[in-house]
């Protein structure tokens, strides 16, 4: 499980030492009490044992069983400190924030990891697209689009080698946005979006890329 959130919860998990290992989800200290660890189980790709210590992690950096939106833009600032990964962050949180509540609980959390690291490439997909729909109103539009890819070139694009130009998400956006609204109407569907992306594979090599950054 290599991305940042897991680097994050598994950090964490680290400076506890080995000693602090809970037998099934250690509910008590918790303000939000997460479901079962059977149910969490059946509900993702994770085992057992991996619940436990991505719990542990999370417990450890969020006490009160609740991530909120400092927390991811802290998470990322430290995995990008050369450029600037609030707006990214942001973007990020609201889509792991699926009630729109302010905060994640381990639930959403996991289920939406489980997805991004263990699930098929529509599912994958899907949460992708959930991302690029800023407003969630079921369509993604060309500035929603290029939101997105901006916030992540200001996060690490312009450090990257060979150095990123300024107007290269705006280049990504008109390319990939003229392949995915077949028809014409100014905004891509769900549909549109997966079909145009598991038929290209420029699009999936990008979105291999995305992955990294998550």
């Amino acid at each position: 499980m290599k991305c940042c959130l897991v680097k994050w919860i598994i950090a964490s998990t680290s400076k506890q030492g080995p000693d602090c290992c809970d037998s099934d989800l250690e509910l008590s200290m918790v303000r939000h009490q997460p479901e079962g660890l059977d149910q969490l189980q059946a509900q993702t790709q994770f085992t057992r044992k991996e619940l436990q210590s991505l719990y542990r992690g999370f417990k450890n950096e969020c006490p009160s069983g609740l991530v909120d939106e400092e927390t991811f833009k802290t998470i990322y600032s430290q995995f990008f400190p050369q450029g600037d990964a609030t707006t990214y962050a942001h973007f990020l949180f609201n889509a792991f924030d699926m009630d729109r509540s302010g905060s994640i609980r381990f639930e959403d959390f996991v289920l939406g990891l489980s997805v991004l690291l263990r699930g098929s490439v529509t599912e994958k997909l899907r949460w992708a697209f959930n991302l690029y729909d800023i407003n969630k109103d079921g369509y993604i539009t060309k500035e929603e689009m290029l939101a997105i890819m901006t916030s992540i070139y200001d996060m690490m694009g312009r450090y990257t080698l060979p150095s990123v130009k300024d107007d290269s998400p705006f280049d990504h956006v008109e390319k990939f946005f003229q392949k995915m609204d077949r028809n014409r109407d100014g905004v891509v569907t769900i549909d549109e979006f997966i079909e145009t992306c598991q038929k290209d594979e420029n699009i999936m090599a990008s979105m291999q890329l995305f992955e990294n950054v998550i």
